[in-house]
C-alpha cells in the first residue's frame, strides 16, 4: 500500500508537537524548581494572601540541620 501524500507531512508535524509538549514540560518543571528555591516564591504568596510558608520551611530546615549535625556528632 502506497503511503499517503500528506502522511510524511503529518509524521513531521507531530513529531514536532511532541518536541513543543516535551520543551514545555521541561520548561515547567525548571521553573518551578526555580522559583520554589527564590525568594520571589515567597514573595508572590504572600502577595496572594498566602502567610507564613517561609517560616514553615525555615523552621523544617533547620529541624532537618538539627537532625544532620546531631546524629554525626554522636
Amino acid at each position: 500500500m502506497a503511503p499517503k501524500p500528506l502522511e510524511p507531512l503529518a509524521r513531521k508535524l507531530m513529531k514536532g508537537v511532541m518536541a513543543v509538549e516535551l520543551l514545555g514540560v521541561v520548561g515547567a518543571y525548571f521553573l518551578f524548581h526555580r522559583m520554589n528555591s527564590s525568594a520571589v516564591y515567597y514573595r508572590s504568596n504572600e502577595w496572594a494572601g498566602i502567610y507564613g510558608i517561609r517560616e514553615r520551611d525555615q523552621e523544617a530546615w533547620s529541624a532537618k540541620r538539627d537532625c544532620a549535625t546531631s546524629s554525626s556528632s554522636s
